[in-house]
């Protein structure tokens, strides 16, 4: 092992640095403080007075106290859906908490969101939900308080695959792996979304706020002309002691998760993956300095290592390849105790043994092969992976494609699509282009992929994308005859780069859940020592095969 990284240097650039992180980080805490809210503070209020706790209270209840509960997807939906009135973070509340010692993925409906009614982008955060319970083999506990399908929008969440269906399908194929699935009816639960709790291994059902029902009273009575409310059609009365649908009948909310903790408290554990790990042992350099290393100007170079010297165990990497491929950074390390393979761009300018010059956040050839290498490597060790993503794309020009380029970044490719280890990415920085995807991006499954709020998704930087676009708009417009002056194209470029620097920011993908959430830099070693923790709890690691990869 070798330590890396060296005391920073304290000036101008640095102070600079650390506060427009900080205002960034500020800017991101300020949208959360209104999206935790839900509908609304009047909303939380007449919530309440129906004798129920909001779906917040209700996740802190049932975790353990004193522990904390990783949130997914809380800023899914921002700035979306405005011609309804919006759907902050998209009517459901969902992440990874610990019930009596042990991870449980906990999904809960915010009744405040339009009485928790489903949007496409409410059912692509449960089966994200679903998936890192079938990923870990973790318990998925359901608190379901939802009207159903948003109507207005039924086409964008019925019939497709990844649509509607699919939960119910999911819940189907959770029980034959024998993952654990408890759902709790605290509120409405209607039409379709009837089948989730139902098909859950043990259901509950809160007295006189809980009801589940194919179809409600005023559709009953417009269907068959039966008159009946709500209650006496689809209550806890009626599926606890005549139809037997549900099992449990509780009396209110806090009795209905002391039930659950209970039932949690008694499963029988599993064998775990035997993932390694040591006793923790804290960076050698502060953790908070990362603020200061990440500079203003994107496109300026930063040293990697340094990075990697705040967010290692003991500030140590066992560095492969260290003199071959210097573009990107591999080498086994341990975070927070688990022992991890890290593969990161390296963002500083690097000499090659043959003096020649490699941009920073740019893979070549050798950088690809050489990743592609330890990619297999921690495969066959068992040793799960780490990317930290500040990428501009693969090397493009004559060069680098007589140099085979486009086989070494397919290797590249082929060898973190076929990884079978788990895999955590975080998006430090840029995330253009194909270095997205090699780079373990959303496409590779990574088991979390969070930013940090000096990331950027896309398919390239905002400079190169908005001459482009500009380009092509002047082409259309002068075959059209249309002559236009240099005022007008600045003002169209301006324009254009508006645009696409809004698509840009880390917000737009947390929205559309390309990322699952966007964190404070000093709480990744957290973020990764809690994500290798969950993963351990899944034994089934198939043999690793890497397919068809050309040398």
């Amino acid at each position: 092992m070798a330590l890396i990284g060296k005391t920073l240097k304290r000036d101008q650039t640095t102070a600079t640095n650390e506060e427009t992180l900080r205002k960034l980080l500020a800017r991101f805490r300020s949208e959360e403080s209104k999206i935790i809210l839900g509908g609304g503070k009047d909303a939380l209020e007449k919530h309440r007075k129906r004798g129920k706790m909001p779906a917040r209270e209700r996740i802190q209840k049932l975790i353990d106290p004193g522990s904390s509960f990783l949130e997914v997807g809380l800023f899914v939906a921002h700035g979306m859906y405005k011609e309804y009135g919006g759907a902050p973070s998209s009517g459901t509340i969902f992440g990874i908490g610990v019930i009596q010692g042990r991870d449980v993925v906990i999904v809960a409906n915010d009744a405040t969101v339009k009485a928790g009614a489903w949007f496409p982008l409410t059912c692509k955060k449960n089966l994200r939900a679903q998936e890192i319970s079938i990923e870990n083999r973790l318990p998925i506990v359901y608190l379901v308080d939802s009207a159903g399908v948003f109507l207005p929008l039924q086409s964008e969440i019925f019939p497709d695959k990844e649509h509607f269906g699919r939960i119910f399908r999911n819940n189907a194929v959770m029980s034959s792996l024998g993952i654990v699935q408890i759902a709790a009816i605290m509120g409405p639960c209607v039409a379709g979304g009837a089948y989730l709790p139902i098909m859950s291994d043990e259901a509950m059902i809160v007295d006189k706020t809980g009801s589940v029902f194919l179809a409600g009273s005023h559709l009953v009575k417009a269907a068959i002309g039966e008159e009946i409310d709500n209650e006496a059609l689809g209550g806890a009365e009626v599926h606890c002691e005549i139809s037997g649908v549900t099992d449990h009948r509780m009396k209110d909310d806090e009795t209905c998760l002391a039930k659950i903790r209970s039932i949690i408290g008694k499963l029988g554990a599993s064998a775990p993956a035997g993932f390694d790990r040591t006793d923790p042992k804290p960076p050698k350099y502060p953790v908070a300095e990362l603020y200061g290393l990440m500079p203003v100007d994107r496109a300026k170079p930063y040293d990697t290592y340094q990075i990697l010297a705040r967010l290692l165990d003991d500030s140590d990497l066992d560095e492969y390849k260290e003199g071959y491929g210097k573009a990107i950074v591999t080498g086994y390390a341990r975070v927070d105790g688990w022992a991890v393979g890290i593969v990161a761009n390296q963002r500083s300018v690097v000499r090659t043994k043959q003096g020649e010059m490699q941009v920073g956040g740019v893979i070549y050839s050798d950088s690809a092969d050489k990743a592609t290498r330890f990619i297999m490597n921690c495969n066959q060790k068992q040793i799960p992976l780490v990317f930290f993503q500040d990428v501009t794309g693969f090397m493009v020009g004559s060069r680098a494609e007589q140099g085979g380029i486009i086989k070494d970044g397919a290797k590249m490719v082929n060898a973190v699509a076929n990884s079978v280890v788990p895999k955590f990415t975080f998006v430090i920085g840029n995330s253009y282009g194909a270095g997205n995807y090699a780079m373990c991006g959303k496409a590779y499954d990574p088991r979390f992929l969070y930013a940090w709020p000096t990331a950027q998704i896309a398919v390239m930087g905002g400079k190169q994308a908005s001459e482009t676009l500009l380009g092509i708009k002047l082409q259309q417009m002068e075959r059209g005859g249309e002559k236009i002056s240099k005022e007008q194209q600045d003002r169209l470029l301006k324009e254009i780069q508006a645009r696409y620097e809004e698509e840009l920011d880390p917000l737009f993908a947390a929205a559309r859940l390309w990322i699952d959430g966007i964190i404070d830099p000093v709480e990744t070693r957290g973020v990764i020592s809690r994500g290798i923790g969950m993963a351990n709890h899944n034994p089934d690691i198939p043999r690793f095969n890497p397919g068809v990869i050309q040398t």
